[in-house]
């Protein structure tokens, strides 16, 4: 009977084992678009650097409340940002104040400078996300406020996904961010999550790509919903005068 529970209790430990070891394996990484991160550089990476250990002390740390996205574009009107762009479209972002308290109040407070305002996507890939908030359009660029302190969250980055842009320091992060195309998880807990578009994701996907585009989507206008800002006129396209000559004058109808 003995021998029958041992042998028994072995089968069940090499059934198990697979299943385990393969669950503690390091996640496979997929190709990546994106360049690296440089000193001086904010732009997002595709590559964590964290391990399993920081990972679950972080968990165990974290008591902030992850509630889920409000797309109500009626409600909580504070932490609703606008963006009108170029191509005339109005996208809504919801803030979330309980992912990321501290990158929540930069935005707000940038917004209602008006910082945001005339600033382009100056880094655009296609499949990943359109990077702005650099007065500079070169991506080196930032605001005169000290850079905040990381607010890693568990919040996944999937499609629609605004998060804060850093340079190498992961407390570097300042004014810019950047809109998510499609899920890109390996920045989850590598940077700060902060809101999700609400509304006309459509118009994010038609902003122009490049490094920077050649001819970049702007944004004209950055609002808190709640200041009930209406939306800027667009301005009159540039029409290039031709000189005209006195021959020009005299030439015959139709020529």
């Amino acid at each position: 009977m003995l021998k029958t529970s041992l042998a028994i209790a072995a089968a069940l430990t090499l059934a198990v084992t697979p299943f385990v070891a393969h669950a503690q394996e390091e996640p496979v990484a997929t190709e990546q678009t994106e360049q690296d991160i440089s000193t001086g550089q904010n732009a997002p990476a595709g590559q964590s650097t964290s391990t399993d250990d920081d990972a679950d002390t972080e968990d165990a740390a974290d008591t902030r409340v992850f509630s889920p996205v409000n797309f109500n574009v009626n409600e909580d009107l504070e932490n609703i940002l606008l963006l009108d762009l170029s191509t005339g479209e109005r996208v809504a972002i919801r803030l979330k104040p309980d992912w990321a308290p501290n990158h929540v109040e930069r935005v707000k407070t940038l917004t209602r400078q008006g910082f945001y305002d005339g600033v382009i996507f100056h880094r655009v890939i296609d499949g990943f996300m359109a990077q702005t908030g650099d007065p500079t359009g070169t991506g080196t660029g930032g605001s005169q406020l000290p850079d905040v302190a990381e607010e890693f969250n568990r919040m996944p980055h999937v499609r629609g996904t605004v998060s804060m842009a850093r340079a190498a320091s992961e407390d570097s992060a300042n004014s810019q961010f950047f809109i998510v195309f499609y899920p890109r998880l390996n920045l989850d807990s590598n940077y700060t999550n902060f809101g999700r578009v609400i509304s006309n994701m459509t118009a994010v996907d038609a902003i122009q790509r490049g490094e920077p585009p050649a001819n970049p989507t702007r944004v004209l206008q950055a609002s808190i919903a709640a200041d009930n800002k209406p939306v800027p006129a667009m301005p009159a396209p540039q029409i290039q005068e031709e000189s005209i000559s006195i021959d020009d004058l005299n030439a015959p109808i139709g020529n």
